[in-house]
């Protein structure tokens, strides 16, 4: 539980070359996680009319400019990525509690489980990996009271800045 994209990645390599650099050079599994991340949020605006939820969510402004991002390191960019999974990550858990509806409780619990898999996924490629703790850890942050919000910005973060690094690195690791 909670290793489905490290384990899909890990049943996308090829054997003899089982490292996670080589994880980032077929594309079509970024593209699939975010069709992931489309879905989970389909999937929770299908589900009955949603009250707003009674204590907002703080959730990270994921947005950016591609000439700042460019401009900064990779480990700058992973330590910045870490923060924000991991606070969408304690959203969703935090809105998981407040939700009583089934429908909307799976999906935060999907979502919680992706969001936790690429930050163990992050750790495989050697880094350590902190909470929103981290120091230098303080993303911009706003107050959601709809659960769409959680949804919403964990697909940004996975449409943007994640598919960006990953990108990146891929750059840097492949032929």
């Amino acid at each position: 539980p909670g290793l489905l994209l490290l384990t899909s990645f890990l049943l996308h390599m090829k054997a003899g070359r089982a490292t996670p650099a080589r994880l980032l050079c077929d594309t079509r599994l970024m593209h699939k996680y975010i069709g992931e991340a489309k879905d989970m949020e389909k999937r929770a605006s299908q589900c009955q009319a949603l009250p707003p939820l009674t204590c907002p969510m703080v959730l990270p402004l994921v947005d950016f400019s591609i000439k700042q991002w460019r401009a900064k390191t990779n480990e700058t960019k992973r330590r910045e990525i870490v923060c924000e999974l991991a606070l969408v990550a304690g959203a969703a858990a935090g809105a998981g509690a407040q939700v009583t509806q089934e429908c909307a409780g799976r999906q935060l619990r999907q979502l919680r489980r992706h969001a936790g898999s690429f930050l163990l996924l992050l750790q495989t490629f050697g880094w350590q990996v902190g909470g929103p703790q981290e120091p230098g850890c303080s993303p911009r942050s706003v107050q959601h009271a709809q659960l769409a919000g959680v949804f919403l910005t964990y697909r940004q973060l996975v449409q943007g800045k994640l598919r960006f690094f990953f990108h990146d690195l891929a750059k840097d690791t492949c032929e």
